[in-house]
This record gives C-alpha cells, sequence and structure tokens, in this order.
C-alpha cells in the first residue's frame, strides 16, 4: 500500500489541561481541576461510552459498621500475587470513603437499605459486605451520571465528543499537547501543558471481551510511542461470567449474582468449583475464570444457575434480566450460559501516587494507568474507587499547580508536527478485518493459558499482521502495538502469577515477585512523526 502523505493540523486549539476519555476518571479529573480551562475529549458521546457506564457490580470501599480500611486492603493484598504497592494501597482503601461521600454530595443515587445506610453487597475474595451500588446493578452509569452533570455546569470545561486521539505530542522530553481527529476529518492539535489520560482498557485485543468497541488500547499505545514507562502489562483479568451469546462485546453478568448465592453449573447441572476452592464460585477470579475455561476445553457447556435468586433478580439484577430477556433468557427460571471474557487490565502506563507519568505533562488515571493498586490480580470492583480516587487527586493536583498557560501561550512549540493519518483511523474494511485477527491470536496465544510456544505463535501472527496493516496512525496500529506489548511482557514473566498464567510453568518464582517494567521505546518500534521545517 502506498505511503500516506503527512499532514499538518488543521486547526490549533489551546486549553490548560487536556483529558482524554470521559469515563468516571476522566470526569473526577475534569470535576477537580478547579480554576483551570480544560478541555475534555470523548471517543464516543459525552460520557455515554467507554466501560464506566457499563460497571455494573459496585464500588468497594470500607465503610461497613463491620469492616475497616485496613481490612479492605488485606483483601486487595490478598489477591494480588504480592505485586500490591503497599503504599497505594493503603491511599485508596483510606481515601476511598471520602470520595464516596463526595460523589453522594453531587447527588448520586446509590442504594440504601431499609433502615438508610447504604446497601453492601459482596464479591468474590471480598472477607466483608462492603461493595456499594445503584439501582441494583448499574453503578457505573449512575456515577458517570452524578460526575458528567456536575462537570456540565463547570464554566472552565468544555468537551468535543467523537474525537480520535491520535499521538502525543512531545518536545525535549515534555508533552505539550496532542493531536487528534474528528468525524469530519479535521486534525487539531490540541495545545497544552497537561494531557491526562483516561482512555480506559485494552479488551477489543481478545475475542471475547466485554469492553465496548471503543476499547481498542489507544491511550496505553500512544503512552508507549511517546516512550513512556509502562508496567504490569502482562496481566490481563478475564471476568469469570460473560453471557455467551456470541456479541462483541459480550454483555456482562456481574460478579455479585454469585455474591448473593448464583452457582456455577455444567451441562449437567453439576456444580464444579466446590472441588476446585475453598470459597468456590467466590474464588478470585483468576481461579473461577481459568476453572471455566478448562472445563469447556474438557466439552462442557458453563452455566450461571441464579434461579434460587428467582424472587430477588428484578429488583437487585434488573440491567441483568433485562440483557437476558433481550436475548430470549429468563435467569429466573433458566440458567444462563456463561463464558470467561477480557474484562480488566491491570497493567499499563506507570504513575506515582499522583497520577504522574515518566513524561513531564503526561498524567494517567483509570485503566489506562498501572498505580500498583492491582498487583497481578484486580480484587473486585477496586476499579471504579481506583478511577475516582486517581481521577479525583490529579484534577486537585493540577489545580493547585496554578491557572498556567497552555503550550503554545507559553511559546513552547517550536514546529507543528504533520501526522501520517490512516484514512479510515478508525476500524473498518480491511483493518476490522486484520483487528479480528489479531482478536483470535491473541485469545489463542496470549489468553487465559499461556505457553512458551503459543506466545511465540502470537508474536509471530502479530508482526505479519502489522506488515499487512494499512500506513498511517488509528486505532489499528494502537491495537497491534499494544498486542506486541502485552505479548512481549507475557513472555517475559516466565512463572506463573495472579491473572498470567503460563501452563509450562504452573508456579510462581519469588524472583519475579516484583513488576515488570519497560519504557515503551524499548517495547515496539516507534514511529516517527515527521516534523515540518
Amino acid at each position: 500500500m502506498s505511503k500516506i502523505t503527512p499532514r499538518p493540523p488543521d486547526a490549533i486549539r489551546e486549553a490548560d489541561v487536556v483529558v482524554l476519555g470521559s469515563g468516571v476518571a476522566g470526569l473526577a479529573t475534569a470535576l477537580h481541576a478547579r480554576g483551570r480551562r480544560v478541555t475534555v475529549l470523548s471517543k464516543t458521546e459525552f460520557a455515554g461510552g467507554g466501560s464506566s457506564v457499563l460497571a455494573q457490580g459496585g464500588v468497594a470501599v470500607a465503610l461497613g459498621l463491620d469492616d475497616s480500611p485496613e481490612q479492605h486492603a488485606r483483601d486487595t493484598m490478598k489477591v494480588g500475587g504480592g505485586l500490591n504497592d503497599p503504599r497505594v494501597v493503603q491511599l485508596v482503601t483510606q481515601e476511598g470513603p471520602r470520595r464516596i461521600r463526595e460523589i453522594l454530595h453531587l447527588g448520586a443515587r446509590l442504594d440504601r437499605d431499609s433502615s438508610g445506610r447504604l446497601a453492601m453487597g459482596r464479591e468474590a475474595a471480598h472477607s466483608r459486605r462492603r461493595v456499594v451500588h445503584a439501582a441494583g446493578d448499574a453503578t457505573g452509569a449512575e456515577l458517570v451520571r452524578a460526575l458528567s452533570e456536575a462537570v456540565r455546569g463547570l464554566p472552565n470545561v468544555r468537551f468535543e465528543d467523537r474525537v480520535l486521539a491520535l499521538e502525543l505530542v512531545v518536545d525535549h522530553g515534555r508533552v505539550i499537547g496532542l493531536m487528534a481527529i474528528d468525524g469530519s476529518g479535521e486534525l487539531t492539535l490540541h495545545s497544552s501543558s497537561a494531557v491526562v489520560l483516561a482512555t480506559g482498557g485494552i479488551g477489543q485485543l481478545y475475542l471475547h471481551t466485554t469492553n465496548p468497541a471503543e476499547a481498542t488500547a489507544d491511550g496505553l499505545a500512544m503512552a508507549a510511542r511517546a516512550g513512556a514507562r509502562l508496567a504490569g502489562i502482562e496481566f490481563v483479568q478475564f471476568h469469570p461470567t460473560a453471557l455467551a451469546v456470541g456479541e462483541n462485546p459480550l454483555p456482562l453478568l456481574t460478579e455479585a449474582l454469585r455474591g448473593e448465592g448464583a452457582v456455577l453449573v455444567d451441562e449437567t447441572g453439576s456444580r464444579f468449583m466446590e472441588r476446585i476452592h475453598a470459597e468456590a464460585e467466590l474464588a478470585p477470579r483468576d481461579i473461577v475464570a481459568r476453572a471455566i475455561w478448562r472445563h469447556e476445553q474438557d466439552g462442557h457447556d458453563i452455566f450461571l444457575d441464579a434461579t434460587g435468586l428467582a424472587g430477588r433478580i428484578a429488583d437487585r439484577f434488573p440491567t441483568v434480566l433485562e440483557l437476558c430477556l433481550q436475548r430470549g433468557l429468563d435467569p429466573r427460571l433458566q440458567p444462563m450460559p456463561v463464558t470467561p471474557a477480557a474484562h480488566y487490565h491491570m497493567g499499563g502506563v506507570a504513575v506515582d501516587l499522583d497520577g504522574r507519568t515518566s513524561i513531564d505533562g503526561l498524567w494517567a488515571c483509570g485503566e489506562v494507568a498501572h498505580t500498583g493498586l492491582h498487583g497481578a490480580n484486580r480484587l473486585a470492583s477496586n476499579s471504579l474507587l481506583e478511577a475516582l480516587v486517581f481521577g479525583s487527586r490529579i484534577g486537585e493536583r493540577l489545580a493547585a499547580s496554578g491557572s498556567g498557560q497552555s503550550a503554545a501561550r507559553a511559546g513552547s512549540l517550536p514546529t507543528v508536527p504533520r501526522l501520517q493519518v490512516a484514512h479510515t483511523p478508525r476500524l473498518a474494511g480491511t483493518s476490522a478485518e486484520i483487528a479480528a485477527r489479531l482478536r483470535t491470536v491473541m485469545w489463542d496465544g496470549v489468553g487465559l493459558e499461556r505457553t512458551a510456544q503459543g506466545m511465540r505463535r502470537a508474536m509471530w501472527e502479530i508482526r505479519r499482521l502489522s506488515e499487512d496493516a494499512p500506513d498511517g496512525l488509528g486505532e489499528l496500529v494502537n491495537l497491534l502495538d499494544a498486542a506486541r506489548l502485552v505479548a512481549r511482557a507475557a513472555w517475559a514473566r516466565t512463572e506463573s502469577r495472579g491473572a498470567h498464567h503460563r501452563s509450562d510453568i504452573p508456579w510462581q518464582d519469588h524472583h519475579w515477585c516484583q513488576d515488570l517494567f519497560f519504557d515503551g521505546h524499548e517495547a515496539i518500534e516507534p514511529r516517527p512523526v515527521a516534523v515540518a521545517g
């Protein structure tokens, strides 16, 4: 395919802070960046896409009378495979209650019990009922609603919908903005002295995922090409119970169902988790997901039986009920077919306790960031908590740094970059076909169970797909770059730990009780940006 002629931006827009993403993490950042001129760029309709709005289970937070942040921290550490950062675990579990009170003050309608206290559910590997929720199982949507309504009223925040970010612009080791393209094809340089990545996860790398179509690893890939420090990217969490209906994405069946008593059975009606782990269906996610996957490999069909909750499903799990009814299933009367699916990325752009990355001016929060909270395996419902805490902290740090100047007005933008933009930066045509093949390659070779042979084959296939890909920046390039990153990190970790399981090395090695950090430039070949001169 012929090269695409690099083009300069059609427009330059200035802001003190550019936030990329309008989920819980991005909105919390914009809300707290008081006194700064903030632009929020959303890949989809503002506050209408991404994974946050799909989150069902809730927010894990120590607000119960029988609970404490210390106990929450112990549970978080227990499932993290020895890789949690204790400082981050302490910070998030201690700060969590305050952030929940803040969002309640904004008008978030969290569920309450008959006494008026916050209702709390229990999920896998939690020792207490500490998961607060909204509308039964629509917690993420309610948090996004409350945050977006609060942010919309702020005079210092402006929004741009349906914008695809293409590349960070770095000058002498500092981020000075990013290049993005909108639905009309206008290429814009968003000039800013602070860029916050809140772009979500990488689920569309996999054949089966609960992540929406827009989860194409954009933030991770852009940060890697800019040379940011990355960590933990081999750790991909597979949710045990996605509704197996052959869709992309697969509908999620919240873990709270199992917390309330739903059980896993095969086509014979037999339970199998009881002989695998003492906690049965409430074992850590990686254990349950692999048990289901192995049972499937043995030729069984797997179902989640919630018929024992029939009288409570409509009130407690209305989202699940509606998802099933739309597909001709009634969970009150019949078990639901399930399969594991890529759900959450524990790795990402390495950040400090305030969300700063290794590149001056670049921040990250939410799923795209690696804070050290989750270690090798995330405790259920800690993701929304992390997004609230770190998004709020980044916003507060940016607010405290003063009104500032955009990079362009500060005179620090010496040249205007030219980008080689794909004719179709979104997935379509040939790009969509290559992406579909990539998802199968990653599922087979870098999925729930990994081997040296399988990962070697996957890395070879990723290189071959990259050679077939159209030239230019866009979602396909991001997927291919992220696939190389994940496969390379998984290959490097020669042990099994948490969500990273190698069936050819099915044990932990104490020498690997540390995060695998690396510079994005060392992991993948950078894609140079030609500069107009």
